[in-house]
């Protein structure tokens, strides 16, 4: 045993006392402090930095499948806008109806269960709250087809690999279903941006229920971390590299600059993602449902 002596050289029974109840605190006693520590962390991780976001419909297939926990980088837009490319997480507009009919309500088991889950990021999304892929940003203008049927983008084509089954092209173009693959030009408004699904014959997305505001993004979701067996990343495809900023600018009001491309994931302190979200305009720290509607 390690004895603490005083100046004159005796034993101090007092810190011989404290150091022995240090050493010998009962797990029972440690075990809840932890579990309270690691909830805590958690909540903070989730509400400013990551969020595990559940896919509940197939309209960004193949890239995202029923079931796949997607993990998402909250804190990437507060310090530039997205890129043409990634794959985001958004609230969606007046405009966008949600594509599931919401289920019966829970119990008072199920309410508690959901809340805990909302808290530490691992629960399902709210109605309004949708994963798509940027395909415009900020004054590009957006449409098709080409005479091979791709999307354009400021008159480029997109070869889409990750597009596996595509909407039909002899199905007359409607503004308020997203049934056929033609649509007209659309040129992209400051501070919004034109998303669409991977699995453009379900999904409903700009299309006919219009851009969404950099505002509603949540985050982009950079990588499948559940099931295991799809344990993937969700990089920018190499088909965007190809897309300038466009050939004509909108007249009034002039778009902004184009934002840096950024391929890999941003890696933030914990203390500067908190300062960035509580900086940033407009954003509601507020308890939300997380559901996503892809």
């Amino acid at each position: 045993m390690v004895q603490v002596l005083d100046s004159d050289g005796t034993v101090d029974p007092w810190r011989r006392r404290t150091r022995r109840t240090r050493r010998q605190m009962p797990l029972w006693q440690e075990l809840p402090l932890l579990l309270v520590v690691a909830f805590c962390l958690a909540v903070l991780i989730r509400t400013f930095l990551l969020q595990a976001f559940f896919i509940p419909s197939g309209s960004m297939e193949d890239t995202l499948l029923i079931g796949d926990r997607v993990l998402v980088n909250k804190v990437v837009y507060d310090v530039r806008d997205p890129v043409r490319g990634e794959v985001v997480v958004f609230r969606g507009t007046d405009r966008w109806v949600a594509q599931e009919t919401p289920g019966p309500p829970p119990d008072f088991v199920g309410k508690l269960g959901r809340t805990l889950g909302d808290l530490v990021g691992v629960s399902r999304p709210g109605e309004k709250d949708f994963i798509k892929r940027v395909i415009g940003v900020p004054g590009d203008r957006v449409k098709c087809c080409d005479d091979q049927g791709r999307v354009l983008v400021n008159g480029i084509p997109l070869d889409e690999p990750y597009v596996i089954r595509n909407s039909p092209l002899d199905v007359p173009p409607n503004p308020r279903e997203c049934r056929s693959r033609r649509f007209e030009e659309v040129v992209v408004p400051p501070g919004q941006i034109f998303v669409m699904g991977d699995h453009r014959l379900v999904s409903q997305d700009a299309r006919c229920q219009g851009p969404v505001p950099i505002d509603n993004v949540v985050g982009r979701a950079f990588m499948v971390v559940w099931p295991s067996q799809r344990w993937t990343s969700l990089p920018v495809p190499a088909t965007f590299d190809a897309i300038s900023r466009p050939a004509a600018a909108p007249a009034d009001p002039p778009p902004p600059a184009e934002p840096t491309p950024v391929g890999g994931v941003a890696l933030v302190l914990p203390m500067t993602g908190l300062m960035s979200v509580l900086a940033r305009s407009g954003r509601s720290l507020g308890a939300r449902r997380r559901r996503l509607h892809p």
